[in-house]
C-alpha cells in the first residue's frame, strides 16, 4: 500500500504521468503493435522482451519477469525508495506532495523526540562528568573526533532517568518516549532510560533522520554488550542498515558496498577511508536488506569473521540473496582470519591491504559450490548426485537470465552431468506472451480477473447479480472488490488500480494477472461474452443441484450408493457406469 501518501494523490499522480515517456527517456523504446518494446534494462539480453503497455501503464519483461508501474520503474532503474520515486514523479507531473495527516503528526512528534535524544547523547559525550571513560574507549579503538562527529556518536551516562527527565522537561509525554523506544517501564511501572552507561550510535534512515540508537556497553560485565532500540513505528531492524546513509552521502561515488557485522566495524573502516561499509542491526541478512543494498549498488561483498558463526551468517546471506541476482549484479564473500574482525584488521593492516582483500573476495558461485563440495563427496557417484540434489533448490531461486544459465552449467560440471543446451532458442514476444498466459491462467476465477484488468470497462456492462451469491470462496472477495472499484471509477488505469494493492498478497496476484493478453486479434476476441460465461459457470458451480451429482459420483460404484442416492442420479439424467 501507499504508506503515508494518500491514495487519492497516488491515483491522480499515476493518472497524469505517462509510463512510455518515463521509460523512453531512459531506455529507447520502439513500437510493436499496441505496445512498445526494448531490450530489458534489468538483465542482459539481445532479443527485446521488455514490454511497455500505454493502455495499462504497466511494464513487463518476458525474460526476467520484472514488472510494475511508473513508481516501480523509477524505484528499480534510478535506485530510489518508494517516497523518493513518488516525489520525482510528482515533480515531473507538476504536482505538490500533500502534507500527510492522520498518524503523520504522531510520526513527526516521535522523530522530534528521537532527534532531541540524539542531541542529548552528543552533548553528554562533550560535557558529562563521566564522559572521560567514553572518550578513552573511543580513542583506544582508534577513532578521531572527526569520524565520531560524522557518525554522530554520543554517550548515555549512568543513571535511570537522565534522558527521560531531560525530554519530559522539554514537554515530551511519557507514552511518546515509550513508543519511540527511548524508555521502558520497570516492574513498578516507572519509566527507565533504555540506554545507560553506553557509547551511543545513532541509526539513520535514508533521509538522514535519526530513527533509533545502538548502544555499546562500557563495562565488560554488562549484558548485552550491544543493545538496539526496540521495534517502533520509526524503526524496523529487519530493513534498516547502519551506515548506509553515511556511505551514500560520502563525497566519493559508490563503487561497492561491504556488509559487516557491527557498528564499530563500520566506523573503524570509515576512519581508515573505507567509507562504503554497512551493518545489519542484530539480525541475519534479510530480503529487505538485500533489496535496499541492490538499490544503491550492483556490487556487494559480505565480510564476516572466519569462525563458525561467521560461516553460518555467510551462508544465510547467500540463500537470501539468490532471488535478487539478476544479470549484472555481483556478490562476493570475504571470511577474515580466525580471531580478526574488520575493526582490528584494518587498524593492523591499513586501508590498502584491507581493500586488496575485498578485491579478492570469493565470488558467490565459487563459495556456493565450495560449500556444497564440503558437504558431499564429489569423488563418488553418490556424492555427485547428492551435490546436484542440494544445489537444485538453491539454483531454482535464481531469476531467469544468463547468470542462472551459467550456474546450471557450473552444476553440470561439478556433478559430472551430461551437458545439454542451457536455453531454448529465442522466441518472439508474442510466443513468450502466449507461453506465459498458459502458465498463468489456471482457473476460471483468475481468468475473470485477468479479463477485468485487461478491459476495466467490462465492469459497467455486468448486471448487479453477475457474481455468485456466495462470495466466501477463495478469490471471490477480490473479484467482487475489483468489480465495485471499476464500476465507480471506470476510467481508472490498471497501473493505478494495482498501486492500491502494493505490498499485499492480493497485489502480487493482480500483478501477475495484469500481464495477460489475448493471443488472437482483439477484434476477434469476445471479451464480454467470455467474462459473462465464466461468471455464469461460477454461479452454477455454487448451485446445490449442480454439486450433488458430482458429489455422489465421487462415491464410486453404484453399489456404494443407497437406493435413494441412485434415484437422485437417475432423476437428474446421470448414472454411474457399472
Amino acid at each position: 500500500m501507499a504508506g503515508r501518501i494518500p491514495q487519492e494523490f497516488l491515483d491522480q499522480l499515476l493518472g497524469r504521468v505517462d509510463l512510455v515517456d518515463i521509460v523512453n527517456a531512459r531506455v529507447p523504446l520502439r513500437r510493436a503493435g499496441r505496445e512498445f518494446m526494448a531490450c530489458c534494462p534489468f538483465h542482459a539480453e539481445k532479443t527485446p522482451s521488455f514490454s511497455v503497455s500505454p493502455h495499462k501503464q504497466f511494464y513487463y519483461c518476458f525474460g526476467c519477469g520484472v514488472h510494475g508501474n511508473a513508481i516501480d520503474f523509477l524505484m528499480s532503474y534510478e535506485r530510489l525508495e518508494f517516497l523518493d520515486a513518488v516525489e520525482e514523479l510528482a515533480r515531473l507531473a507538476g504536482m505538490d506532495l500533500p502534507k500527510t495527516g492522520g498518524d503523520g503528526g504522531s510520526t513527526r512528534r516521535l522523530l522530534e523526540w528521537v532527534a532531541q535524544a540524539d542531541q542529548f547523547f552528543r552533548r553528554q559525550l562533550r560535557e558529562h562528568p563521566a564522559r572521560q571513560r567514553a572518550v578513552d574507549y573511543l580513542r583506544q579503538r582508534g577513532l578521531t573526533g572527526r569520524i565520531a562527529n560524522v557518525f554522530g556518536i554520543g554517550y548515555a551516562p549512568p543513571g535511570w532517568e537522565n534522558l527521560s527527565r531531560a525530554l519530559s522537561a522539554a514537554g515530551a509525554a511519557a507514552e511518546d518516549l515509550l513508543t519511540a523506544g527511548l524508555v521502558s517501564r520497570d516492574e513498578r511501572g516507572r519509566p527507565r532510560d533504555r540506554f545507560r552507561d553506553r557509547i551511543i550510535f545513532p541509526i539513520r534512515d535514508r533521509r538522514g533522520r535519526v530513527i533509533a540508537f545502538g548502544g555499546r556497553a562500557l563495562e565488560g560485565t554488562t549484558t548485552p554488550k550491544y543493545l538496539n532500540s526496540p521495534e517502533t513505528p520509526l524503526f524496523h531492524k529487519g530493513s534498516e542498515l547502519y551506515g548506509l546513509y553515511e556511505a551514500r552521502a560520502h563525497r566519493r561515488p559508490l563503487q561497492r558496498l561491504v556488509v559487516v557485522e557491527g557498528y564499530m566495524d563500520v566506523v573503524a573502516l570509515a576512519q581508515h577511508e573505507v567509507t562504503y561499509a554497512v551493518a545489519t542491526l542484530g539480525t541475519a541478512t534479510t530480503a529487505e536488506h538485500i533489496e535496499r543494498l541492490f538499490r544503491a549498488i550492483d556490487d556487494l561483498v559480505f565480510c564476516f569473521d572466519g569462525d563458525r558463526a561467521g560461516r553460518v551468517a555467510g551462508w544465510r546471506a547467500l540463500e537470501t540473496a539468490l532471488p535478487f541476482l539478476r544479470d549484472g549484479r555481483r556478490i562476493g564473500f570475504l571470511f577474515l582470519p580466525e580471531g580478526e574482525d574488520p575493526d582490528t584488521l584494518v587498524r593492523r593492516e591499513g586501508q590498502a591491504a584491507f581493500e586488496q582483500r575485498l578485491t579478492q573476495a570469493t565470488p558467490l558461485a565459487d563459495y556456493l559450490f565450495a560449500e556444497l563440495r564440503a558437504q558431499t563427496d564429489p569423488d563418488t557417484l553418490a556424492g555427485r548426485a547428492r551435490l546436484a540434489e542440494r544445489a537444485r533448490p538453491l539454483l531454482e531461486k535464481l531469476p531467469d537470465g544468463h547468470f542462472r544459465d551459467l550456474m546450471i552449467g557450473r552444476l553440470r560440471q561439478e556433478a559430472g552431468l551430461e551437458a545439454t543446451r542451457l536455453r531454448p532458442p529465442p522466441v518472439s514476444a508474442a510466443a513468450s506472451r502466449a507461453d506465459h498466459n498458459l502458465r498463468l491462467i489456471r482457473t476460471p476465477l483468475r481468468k475473470a480477473i485477468a479479463l477485468l484488468l485487461y478491459r476495466p470497462e467490462l465492469a459497467r456492462q455486468l448486471s448487479a447479480d453477475a457474481l455468485p451469491p456466495d462470495s466466501s470462496e477463495p478469490g471471490m472477495p477480490l473479484l467482487a472488490e475489483l468489480l465495485g472499484i471499476l464500476r465507480n471509477q471506470p476510467h481508472l488505469r490498471i497501473a493505478t488500480l494495482l498501486e492500491r494493492y502494493r505490498d499485499t498478497r492480493e497485489g502480487k496476484i493482480l500483478e501477475r494477472l495484469a500481464v495477460w493478453e489475448p493471443e488472437v486479434p482483439e477484434q476477434d476476441y469476445q471479451f464480454e461474452r467470455e467474462l459473462t460465461d465464466i461468471l455464469a459457470y461460477l454461479r452454477r458451480r455454487q448451485d446445490p443441484r449442480e454439486q450433488l451429482p458430482d458429489m455422489l459420483l465421487r462415491r464410486g460404484t453404484p453399489r456404494a450408493l443407497s437406493d435413494a442416492e441412485r434415484a437422485v442420479l437417475q432423476n437428474l439424467g446421470k448414472s454411474p457406469k457399472k
